[in-house]
C-alpha cells in the first residue's frame, strides 16, 4: 500500500484530497493541528502545529521518518492573511503568514529529503505571479513558496517537485475575499466573484490528473491547473 502525506487535512481541500486518496486505496498520513472526523483504517492523523515552526521536527522528525517513505506529499496547509493596502501591512502580519506559508514547509522539505519520498506538490496560487492590490502577505510568501520548491528541486534530485496553483475554490478563505473584502476598492475581488469557483472535491480530482501527467514537468516548475 503506497503512502500519502497531506498537511492542512481537516477541510477544504486537504480534506478533499484526504478522502480522493482514501478512496483510491492509499494509506494516507494528514498532519493537522486538530483532528478530522475521518473514520478509515488508512488514516493515520499526526497531530502538529504547523504555523510553531521551532518545534516542527521535534514533533514530527521521529514519525516520518519511521514511515520512510512517500509516494507524493502535499504541502497544502497555508494561510491567506488580511487583505489590505502594503501600507497598512506589519512586519508582524508578514512574518505570521510567511511563517506557515514559506517556513514550516522548508523544515518539513528538511526531514522529507532523509527518507524515500517519490513526488511533492506544494499548493500554490496565481498570487505568486500576478501582483493584485491588497495581496502582499499571501502574494509574496507564496512568490516565496515557489522559490523554495525551485530551490530544493536541485538537491532532492530523486524527487519531483512542483508547486501547483489549484484555481479558485468554494473555501472560507474565498468567501471572505468574494464577500467581505470591498472590490471598489481591491478589484481581485470582483475578479473572484466573476470567475470560476470549483468545489474542494473538483479540484482535488483536477490535482490528481496532474499527477498523472508528472512526467511533462520539469521538477521544481510552478504550474497553473488553469493552463494546462
Amino acid at each position: 500500500m503506497k503512502n500519502i502525506l497531506i498537511t492542512g487535512c481537516s477541510s477544504g481541500l486537504g480534506y478533499a484530497l484526504t478522502m480522493l486518496y482514501l478512496e483510491k486505496g492509499y494509506k494516507v498520513y494528514g498532519i493537522n493541528r486538530s483532528e478530522p472526523k475521518i473514520e478509515n483504517k488508512n488514516f493515520k492523523f499526526i497531530k502538529c502545529d504547523l504555523s510553531d515552526t521551532k518545534n516542527i521536527k521535534r514533533n514530527l522528525e521521529k514519525e516520518i521518518l519511521n514511515i520512510n517513505k512517500f509516494e507524493i506529499v502535499y504541502l497544502n496547509a497555508g494561510m491567506l492573511g488580511e487583505i489590505k493596502s502594503s501600507f497598512d501591512l506589519s512586519i508582524e502580519e508578514l512574518n505570521e503568514v510567511y511563517n506557515l506559508n514559506v517556513y514550516a514547509n522548508k523544515e518539513l522539505l528538511d526531514i522529507l529529503s532523509k527518507i524515500e519520498t517519490k513526488n511533492i506538490i506544494a499548493i500554490s496560487s496565481g498570487a505568486a505571479v500576478n501582483g493584485s492590490k491588497g495581496w502582499g502577505s499571501y502574494s509574496l510568501s507564496k512568490a516565496g513558496l515557489n522559490m523554495l520548491i525551485n530551490l530544493y528541486s536541485k538537491e532532492m534530485i530523486n524527487t519531483k517537485l512542483l508547486c501547483i496553483a489549484p484555481g479558485v475554490i468554494e473555501t472560507p478563505m474565498t468567501d471572505y475575499i468574494r464577500f467581505e473584502i470591498d472590490d471598489t476598492v481591491f478589484t481581485s475581488a470582483q475578479r473572484l466573484k466573476n470567475g470560476e469557483i470549483q468545489t474542494p472535491t473538483q479540484a482535488a480530482a483536477r490535482l490528481d490528473k496532474v499527477v498523472d501527467s508528472f512526467d511533462k514537468f520539469e521538477s521544481g516548475s510552478f504550474i497553473d491547473v488553469r493552463n494546462i
